[in-house]
């Protein structure tokens, strides 16, 4: 379903056709919804009213380069890349205004912050997308541990054997430290904190 949307030419000789968003997606190889986010992103990104239709040009594709660069699989990997080339854009700009000779302290300083918090949400985006791709830091945290009379527990860091290297043994994952031990009478009767009086 195409509508001709044609307007006469500055000129007058032939009508100049008006292209629909699918068709500019079709022509540029991109989903509609893939086309429209980086529509929503070329929109966020600040390019100088008088640059030139080159400059402007660079500017669309470089954006267009980092979102593919992403490689985003799904639709919500494809709203956070839109989302990450617009909001480090943002910040770049930030950083460049406030680096401008001409900038007074007041102006410097509330570019600078802005870009901090822009820097910040990038950081945030990162950590979804890794989240999302099932790359995220897992961490376990141990928080009450009960050791009975006569029981043992490591206290630490316990780290796995790394594998052994041609003609060397590899090292123990835990080795045991005679005379060092842990009384866990002594500790259960000491009080957490004592009062300063």
């Amino acid at each position: 379903m195409t509508k001709d949307k044609s307007k006469p030419s500055k000129s007058g000789s032939s009508p100049a056709k008006v292209r629909t968003d699918d068709e500019i997606a079709d022509a540029l190889g991109l989903s509609p919804l893939e086309y429209r986010l980086f529509s929503q992103t070329f929109g966020a990104i600040w390019i100088h009213p008088e640059a030139s239709q080159e400059r402007k040009l660079k500017v669309l594709a470089t954006a267009a380069a980092l979102t593919k660069g992403i490689k985003p699989t799904d639709d919500i990997e494809r709203m956070l890349a839109a989302q990450m080339v617009a909001t480090h854009n943002s910040a770049m700009e930030c950083l460049k205004r406030a680096a401008l000779g001409e900038q007074t302290f007041a102006g410097r300083d509330m570019n600078l912050k802005h870009a901090v918090k822009l820097l910040a949400i990038y950081a945030r985006q990162m950590d979804a997308l890794n989240k999302h791709r099932g790359k995220g830091q897992q961490k376990v945290t141990v928080e009450h541990v009960h050791v009975e009379a006569g029981g043992q527990a490591v206290v630490g860091n316990v780290e796995a054997p790394k594998p052994a290297v041609a003609g060397r043994e590899a090292p123990k994952a835990i080795a045991h430290a005679p005379g060092e031990t842990l009384d866990l009478n002594v500790a259960a009767k000491t009080p957490a904190r004592q009062r300063r009086r």
